[in-house]
């Protein structure tokens, strides 16, 4: 930006500036010191972006702060460059930017990079906007199905820090709730931050923030918006003229003024994961800031996920759910193929692909002038091992991880069940709940489901949803077949008459220790779209823990067993576990140099698949410590890092804190 070197530095302007550095080497991640120059004192603000000479060279850097003096004890090299004098950092983000750092063992300036968008000139000369008048507080009727909801909404708008795990009723216009929980924090003259998965939520939350929220109130963030738009979006928030930020995973770190809330809508789809580096989850970004900034934090889902189950376990927020009878008067009813009364109807059920239950249900709604909506697992998943009798997931008899099939070593080897976590093979089996003693592969196979129910039902049109055909946002009402993977269900005008969950063991099968409550959140996101009193039917055994939670419609049931066997396991979130991926010579060298905490378990090694543009053999360890000790580890394994960059180590170790898969 031209400067007039002319003008006098205003008397008193601080004259360091404490820098980031825009230098991807662990042992380089902390503030660096620079004059500010006459021409420059008084244009410098906190949080703005500039250029630095560092190591020889110019890189791009922003203000953390600004200090009369330095610490240093050597002469400072001046600001190459105030590159803009907005301030794109906030002390609050940086504060937050920091402590994520430090908790998922990455650097600040990977941090940063995720927190600020690039920038664009032309949306910095555009004036600030006027924040509109607070808006009345809103009306507690939506959440009155909930015995606590109007309490929340009371609290959010008092600007107490109400923390809630909510588990929405079927059929629950849950973005009109969320947007009514913004009005409340607006009401109360505070910000608010609502994130969910994916664009299509998004639009469904825009829609309903656009109906309640004033005008000029709220922006939305989304991946695929254009730069400019974004970055106009994102200096909107910064200077305050929009208090509500709404969007996907990036929108975590966006600068709301005056924080009041935070919320997460369906906080266990994989897409809150964010895949670059510290791989922080959305979720827990969101707590730790309504942590630190002592604010309200709503964690949403029509399933419930055990890391939620643990917040309310821990007392750090409270269950807000409908009571029983509320619950039966909106939800669909569920049917299981395994019910005796089926099995002696059809002996067949359990394995046919389209038993005659579902079979009759679908006749039968689409007699009725309803669509249908059929879910088929999504094609791709890594075949697991399953007991043949019962067919719940093999787990290794040492460490309780899943069995898979792995190649033995050396030309023309069998392929033996091995533990994907340990690597220990499992020579014999024997199943826990039945005692079986053999295994079988849990595979796919919805390849053509689409032409099958169009054979079924020769009258019906059928429609496609999903990633290679396309996203469909919405079905008209009328009798239809509509298949769609999960997570691209459209939205029936109406509601579905009724739901096929098909395939089920091609989602309880799969070896993940998120299996079960995985399968769970996405047979309930389907069957939330079916009318009240509408039908369900879930292909798989009654006696299923997962399919009886989805049959009483109670995700805090299964949440809390999934996580009290997670905690008699040493499972997460009860433990955190680290991943550290790398060639064995990299790993040997990374873990001699490791100081792990004294309870640290390792698990491994095992053959770790190889990423796009890698070669070479791969092996990824486990690092298990109690939860207490998960700062301890953190800190350990970014020590490591540091000493292997200021060495320029040749090969670098991947390291990621509380992955979301562990296979």
């Amino acid at each position: 930006m031209p400067t007039d070197p002319a003008v006098p530095a205003p008397e008193g302007a601080p004259r360091v500036a404490r820098v980031v550095v825009d230098v991807p080497l662990a042992h380089l991640d902390r503030p660096f010191d620079y004059a500010v120059p006459d021409e420059l004192a008084g244009q410098v603000r906190a949080g703005c972006r500039v250029r630095v000479r560092f190591a020889g060279q110019l890189v791009d850097g922003v203000v953390l702060e600004l200090a009369e003096a330095s610490d240093s004890g050597r002469k400072l090299a001046p600001l190459a460059k105030l590159v803009s004098p907005e301030p794109v950092l906030t002390p609050e983000v940086a504060a937050l930017a920091r402590s994520v750092a430090q908790r998922w063992a990455g650097t600040l300036t990977d941090v940063l990079r995720l927190a600020i968008p690039p920038r664009r000139a032309a949306a910095e000369k555009r004036p600030p906007g006027e924040a509109p008048p607070p808006p009345a507080p809103p009306d507690p009727a939506g959440f009155a199905r909930y015995p606590a909801g109007p309490s929340l909404l009371a609290a959010v708008a008092g600007g107490r820090p109400a923390r809630a795990v909510w588990t929405a009723l079927p059929g629950e216009d849950w973005p009109a709730r969320l947007a009514e929980l913004c009005q409340a924090a607006l009401s109360g003259g505070r910000g608010a931050l609502v994130v969910v998965p994916d664009g299509r939520d998004l639009d469904r939350l825009e829609a309903a923030a656009t109906a309640s929220l004033p005008a000029g109130s709220f922006v939305v963030l989304r991946a695929d918006a254009a730069p400019d738009a974004r970055y106009r979006r994102f200096l909107d928030a910064a200077r305050g003229s929009a208090r509500v930020v709404l969007g996907t995973r990036a929108a975590v770190f966006a600068p709301v003024a005056d924080l009041g809330l935070v919320a997460v809508w369906d906080d266990g789809d994989d897409l809150h994961a964010e895949p670059r580096a510290p791989y922080a989850h959305a979720r827990d970004v969101l707590l730790h800031r309504a942590h630190l900034a002592s604010c309200a934090a709503v964690v949403a889902a029509t399933a419930r996920t055990a890391e939620a189950q643990l917040l309310v376990d821990s007392g750090w927020a409270h269950e807000l759910a409908a009571d029983r009878a509320t619950l039966r008067a909106a939800a669909p009813r569920v049917q299981a193929l395994g019910e005796d009364s089926e099995l002696a109807r059809d002996p067949a059920a359990r394995t046919a692909r389209l038993p005659s239950l579902a079979h009759r249900v679908a006749r039968a709604t689409l007699a009725e002038g309803a669509p249908v909506l059929v879910q088929v697992p999504r094609a791709g998943y890594a075949p697991g091992l399953s007991c043949d009798r019962c067919r719940a997931p093999a787990r290794c008899a040492v460490c309780r991880g899943p069995l898979g099939i792995s190649p033995a070593p050396g030309p023309g080897g069998s392929r033996v069940p091995a533990c994907r976590w340990c690597a220990r093979p499992a020579a014999t089996f024997d199943c826990p709940h039945c005692h079986g003693t053999k295994l079988r592969a849990s595979v796919v196979g919805a390849a053509r489901t689409a032409e099958e129910l169009g054979r079924a039902f020769p009258g019906a049109p059928v429609r496609v949803s999903g990633r290679t055909s396309g996203v469909l946002p919405s079905v008209p009402a009328g009798p239809s077949l509509v298949v769609a993977t999960p997570g691209a269900e459209p939205v029936a005008e109406g509601g579905y008459g009724a739901a096929l969950l098909l395939d089920s063991w091609a989602l309880l099968g799969r070896a993940d220790l998120r299996a079960g409550e995985e399968t769970l959140r996405r047979w309930a996101n389907a069957a939330t779209l079916v009318r009240p009193h509408g039908s369900v039917v879930v292909a798989a055994d009654a006696a299923h823990p997962v399919v009886q939670a989805l049959v009483r419609w109670d995700p805090g049931w299964l949440a809390e067993r999934e996580l009290a066997d997670r905690r008699a396991l040493g499972f997460p979130p009860a433990t955190r576990m680290a991943a550290l991926s790398g060639s064995p010579a990299a790993l040997a060298e990374f873990l001699a140099a490791a100081r792990l905490p004294a309870g640290a378990d390792l698990l491994g090694p095992v053959p770790e698949p190889a990423r796009p543009g890698q070669e070479g053999e791969r092996e990824r360890y486990l690092v298990r410590v109690p939860r207490g000790e998960g700062l301890a580890l953190a800190t350990a394994l970014a020590e490591v890092q540091g000493v292997r960059s200021a060495r320029k180590a040749s090969e670098h170790v991947r390291v990621q804190l509380d992955p979301l898969e562990l296979v």
